[in-house]
């Protein structure tokens, strides 16, 4: 699935990500700056949480509440090695039934053993966005 957008559709566009997602992990890839953060904001929300969505560039994974679940939000910019992973214990949260979803995901990829969606963002002309769903 193919979407081009611009940021004021982003509503538009999450609803119709949530319909063609087949997990409940989802791998962000795209360029800094591309709107990763931006569109977890709006998936948060329509996944029903009203938690305050920041970047966890700091402090590597955020926790959001829903009814019946939680939303793990993590961002692997800074992760030098999958080493550094293991620390925080990623493995527990990429085991869990929870939702994940990984900014930066490449130093885990050897880790993810289940199946998994994955979101790219491109930056288009005119400050629009492409984004592209793909299974792992």
């Amino acid at each position: 699935m193919e979407i081009n957008y611009q940021l004021t559709d982003l509503n538009t566009v999450v609803k119709q990500v949530l319909k063609n997602l087949k997990t409940k992990t989802i791998l962000l890839y795209g360029d800094m700056g591309v709107g990763k953060t931006t569109l977890i904001k709006t998936l948060v929300k329509h996944l029903g949480s009203n938690d305050d969505v920041s970047s966890p560039t700091f402090s590597i994974v955020n926790e959001y509440e829903l009814k019946d679940d939680k939303i793990y939000h993590f961002d692997l910019y800074r992760i030098k090695n999958l080493e550094e992973a293991y620390n925080f214990g990623i493995e527990d949260y990429l085991d869990s039934e929870h939702w994940i979803l990984i900014e930066w995901p490449e130093i885990i990829k050897p880790l993810l053993n289940h199946p998994c969606d994955i979101i790219n963002l491109e930056l288009n002309t005119e400050n629009s966005r492409k984004l592209t769903i793909k299974d792992y």
